[in-house]
């Protein structure tokens, strides 16, 4: 059932971090598009940001706000709940989608990239669904709100999704900063969907493998390649399956047989196939 035909859920709002590009990007057009829900995009690229509310406002008949935060600050999550708390928002669905990557041996990586980086996935990802999933608990349906259905499902108190990825289960050099994020975020949102979603709140993380976007810097016919050989899915088609998945109050998921299939084998890969992974995805990075 699309949700964009029920105009009972358009005063939902939505907050979605990392908004201006990628996987952000498309959460936020799906959000407005299919669902008709209002938004909150976070981004620090602000110039891009307010272009993408100002479309999808055009586009879709939403309400869109562009607010400019830098997410790797240790205080970002407490200035973004403030924001909300003074402006007088009621955050819905939380999309904890902000994140970053690069490929470099740890004892080379700058003291400041390897903070933006367990900041960014971990303390403001952590603060956020602290902040905002209290609020979410405290909130109490009234009887329009208690009879609508999103995806078949009754409407929840609230709604959080944590972007989490495959190498969550990879021990790999030369990107060990950011599978050891993914790993919290992962096996923090499955915790907290146990505390949560017995009270109203559902919590979905979600884990995949390559994600068709130019986060990881792959030079463009490997990128066709990869999709044609489904290693790596379009990020239309993984945003699809996450609300779907999030609406549903399913705890976490991962899309694709194939990594399915590869994750138990990740555990268990060889030091001289790891080695040479490595090798190959430095000669073919751009």
């Amino acid at each position: 059932m699309s949700v964009a035909s029920d105009k009972k859920n358009k005063d939902m709002l939505a907050l979605v971090t990392g908004a201006s590009s990628g996987i952000g990007l498309e959460y936020a057009k799906q959000l407005a598009r299919d669902y008709h829900t209002d938004l909150l995009l976070v981004s620090n690229q602000e110039q891009e940001q307010q272009q993408v509310a100002n479309e999808l406002a055009a586009t879709y008949g939403v309400k869109t706000i562009a607010l400019y935060a830098d997410l790797s600050q240790q205080d970002a999550a407490e200035k973004l709940f403030q924001y909300c708390v003074d402006n007088q928002l009621t955050v819905d669905i939380l999309v904890n989608n902000a994140g970053v990557f690069f490929f470099n041996p740890y004892c080379e990586t700058s003291m400041k990239r390897i903070e933006l980086m367990l900041n960014l996935h971990m303390i403001t990802v952590a603060k956020l669904t602290r902040l905002f999933g209290e609020q979410m608990l405290q909130r109490e349906l009234n009887a329009e709100e208690q009879a609508q259905k999103i995806c078949r499902k009754p409407r929840r108190k609230g709604y959080i999704l944590n972007m989490s990825s495959m190498s969550a289960w990879m021990a790999m050099p030369g990107i060990q900063t950011y599978n050891a994020t993914k790993a919290f975020i992962y096996n923090f949102s499955k915790s907290i969907w146990y505390e949560l979603y017995p009270k109203g709140v559902n919590i979905t993380v979600m884990t995949p493998g390559a994600v068709d976007t130019a986060l990881f810097g792959l030079a463009p016919n490997l990128r066709k390649l990869a999709v044609a050989l489904t290693v790596s899915i379009p990020p239309e088609k993984l945003v699809k399956r996450a609300l779907r998945k999030m609406f549903r109050g399913k705890k976490a998921d991962m899309p694709g047989v194939i990594n399915h299939l590869c994750t138990p084998l990740l555990k268990h890969t060889p030091d001289w196939l790891v080695m040479l992974a490595i090798r190959l995805i430095g000669k073919y990075q751009k």
